[in-house]
């Protein structure tokens, strides 16, 4: 894919967009809350695709998370410059303004991990989650065991909770953390 989008290959680009265009909407959406700023985000950051390929490394990761990163990335600055305004027109204290750009990173991240991991972590999760269905439930719903819907749901848990942990300063990738 990348060298294809390298070459200016269109369709290359048609097929990314196809793939991950829902993925970058909603990330954009949960961090902005707005659809029409999330069109903008979603825009820019195929744009910014389509205009750097080579900024991708398959050695640091897959595409699918370097333009969930890219896309998370360019909506926490559009968060930051559109909210700080509105801060400071308000009288809002940057820590409040931080405190909700890491809450909206925070649930970006957990929207991301929740549809990366693999389909029978999800359904465990979503089965406890959204059905509020117990391991025993869930094992009987998934014709699995109890052990296994446990090891499921906590695994799925575990992942979970590194949506509400930062990543260390600069441990980016190079060419991931610049702005679009």
């Amino acid at each position: 894919m990348q060298q294809r989008l390298a070459r200016g290959e269109a369709a290359a680009l048609g097929e990314l967009y196809d793939r991950f265009a829902s993925l970058v909407h909603s990330l954009a959406h949960r961090v902005l809350g707005e659809d029409s700023a999330a069109d903008q985000i979603t825009r820019e950051v195929f744009g910014y695709v389509w205009e750097n390929p080579d900024a991708y490394d398959p050695k640091q990761g897959s595409m699918r998370s370097w333009v969930a990163k890219l896309t998370q990335r360019q909506a926490v600055l559009r968060l930051r410059q559109s909210e700080a305004a509105q801060y400071a027109e308000h009288g809002g204290s940057t820590e409040e303004l931080e405190a909700k750009v890491l809450r909206a990173t925070a649930a970006a991240r957990a929207d991301y991990i929740v549809t990366s991991m693999p389909a029978p972590l999800r359904q465990a999760l979503e089965l406890a989650y959204h059905q509020r269905r117990d391991y025993r439930q869930a094992a009987a719903d998934l014709s699995i065991s109890e052990d296994e819907a446990r090891r499921r749901l906590r695994l799925g848990l575990q992942l979970l909770s590194t949506a509400n942990t930062r990543p260390p300063e600069g441990s980016s990738p190079p060419g991931y953390g610049r702005a679009l």
